[in-house]
């Protein structure tokens, strides 16, 4: 964070010092809210949780270095005390980003965003020190805390924006208000909580709405392929940059194709001119992805060799997201078990058939959590596409809403051994580790809560004699 002292801060989300000998002494190191993350010079965030009180950690913090703790009550140590933590958290990040001479760049959408936010930082940071949301820390107090992490020197703030209902993008581009706002799609994850598309339409579209004027330098980056997401242009005073494979698209893909290991290639269409793009990354969901981030870098005085260049060479920054492991006896473990939802899942399986193109595929998939009515026919509906993509094997892992994955498939005409229907993650790594073979890939995904990481991590231990190699 850019130094401040505590006299600031407290003043900044109004509050009172408490056991605080000297109010002139300043914050230098990070913001957090996990005691094991304080360093010296640290503000200590303490918020009260279900399990876990931060104020019960109030000495250790500051014996670690902390210079003092924001806090919903005196706590015998240096601490700056206010009525609400998350909001006066919230108004801190607001002033330091007023303070940066960053330009910040906001996105959100129903899938791909964290992936998206990764390219973009790869890219920028190419530019100019970058700063970024680490993983998916994309809510009311991941947001504010990735904020606080700029410096004096960032010169880019990229930050993720997830939302759970109407007005939560309204409120994080409040806190953070961005120049640059980059709608993704609209899907259907956490379509229960929403009650439809158009509600998760109406929820994205706050960022666009958020952002400043043509002439205040605004741009809104909006996907061309989405008639819901390109029909936010008109919820925008900014300037609108449209991104796809459409031919009205400012930033397009052109002969858009998959390398024989399924890796993204494409040509890549700027109005400063056009490139060459081979990716690292597994899928060609990510295709789209890598134009949304070009788009931010063109506007942002990139050329199209230097987009190119960048997406070219970059790589998965966050866990569990298409990780692909390649074991010693030559089976190919990929991790995706981050979450799911229908979108996500269909370009999984269609990046594991690319991958799996003469060898023997498996799909070990699990609940997509937050579907509300559309459950059951979304989750027949994988198991239905992993049978058309000629996937060799589904395993559904969990309960009822595995075993219509399971359904879906044996419908589609998957019979015999094709699929099969296993209660937990160890059953599913039972079978696996009885059943692998050397050319095998396997894909591993479901939403976090069903936790099939574990499956993916075991796959991978039991083949590890040697080093692994992770891409």
């Amino acid at each position: 964070m850019i130094a401040l002292s505590l006299a600031e801060i407290a003043e900044v989300v109004g509050g009172q010092t408490h056991d605080i000998p000297d109010p002139s002494v300043q914050v230098t190191g990070p913001v957090v809210r996990d005691s094991r993350e304080v360093e010296p010079g640290s503000l200590f965030v303490a918020f009260v949780g279900e399990h876990v009180d931060g104020h019960d950690f109030a000495a250790a913090v500051v014996e670690a270095g902390a210079v003092a703790l924001l806090a919903s009550r005196p706590v015998g140590v240096p601490a700056i005390v206010v009525d609400d933590v998350q909001s006066a958290l919230g108004a801190l990040a607001r002033h330091v980003v007023r303070r940066l001479g960053a330009t910040l760049v906001a996105l959100t959408g129903s899938a791909g965003k964290t992936s998206t936010k990764d390219l973009i930082a790869q890219v920028l940071a190419r530019k100019a020190p970058t700063v970024f949301t680490p993983g998916s820390l994309n809510n009311e107090i991941g947001l504010p805390l990735t904020a606080l992490s700029a410096t004096a020197e960032t010169r880019f703030l990229v930050l993720e924006m997830g939302a759970r209902g109407i007005g939560h993008i309204r409120y994080l581009a409040d806190l953070t208000p961005p120049q640059i706002g980059l709608v993704l799609n609209v899907g259907t994850a956490h379509i229960g909580e929403f009650g439809g598309r158009e509600q998760i339409a109406q929820a994205k579209g706050e960022l666009v709405e958020a952002l400043p004027s043509v002439e205040d330098g605004g741009v809104a980056v909006l996907n061309a392929d989405d008639p819901l997401v390109r029909a936010m242009a008109s919820r925008t005073k900014a300037k609108v940059i449209l991104f796809g494979e459409s031919g009205e698209a400012d930033v397009r893909a052109e002969n858009v194709r998959l390398t024989d290991s399924g890796q993204p290639a494409f040509s890549l269409h700027t109005p400063s001119g056009c490139s060459e793009v081979t990716m690292r990354l597994y899928g060609e969901h990510h295709v789209s992805n890598a134009l949304a981030a070009a788009a931010v870098a063109h506007e942002l005085g990139m050329s199209a060799d230097e987009i190119a260049t960048a997406l070219s060479e970059a790589g998965s920054l966050s866990r569990w997201r298409m990780e692909v492991t390649e074991r010693p006896d030559g089976v190919t473990i990929v991790n995706d078990a981050y979450n799911a939802n229908p979108e996500s899942m269909r370009a999984a399986l269609r990046a594991l058939a690319a991958m799996g193109k003469g060898r023997r595929t498996w799909a070990v998939l699990g609940k997509m959590a937050e579907l509300g009515d559309e459950a059951l026919a979304e989750h027949d509906a994988v198991g239905r596409l992993a049978v058309r993509l000629n996937v060799g094997k589904l395993v559904a892992v969990g309960g009822r809403e595995a075993s219509w994955l399971q359904l879906g498939a044996y419908n589609e005409g998957s019979w015999g051994e094709e699929s099969v229907h296993v209660s937990d993650a160890q059953a599913a790594v039972d079978l696996l580790r009885s059943e692998l073979r050397p050319g095998d890939v396997v894909l591993v995904k479901a939403s976090r809560s069903v936790g099939l990481e574990s499956v993916a991590q075991a796959l991978v231990e039991a083949g590890t004699e040697g080093e692994v190699a992770v891409r």
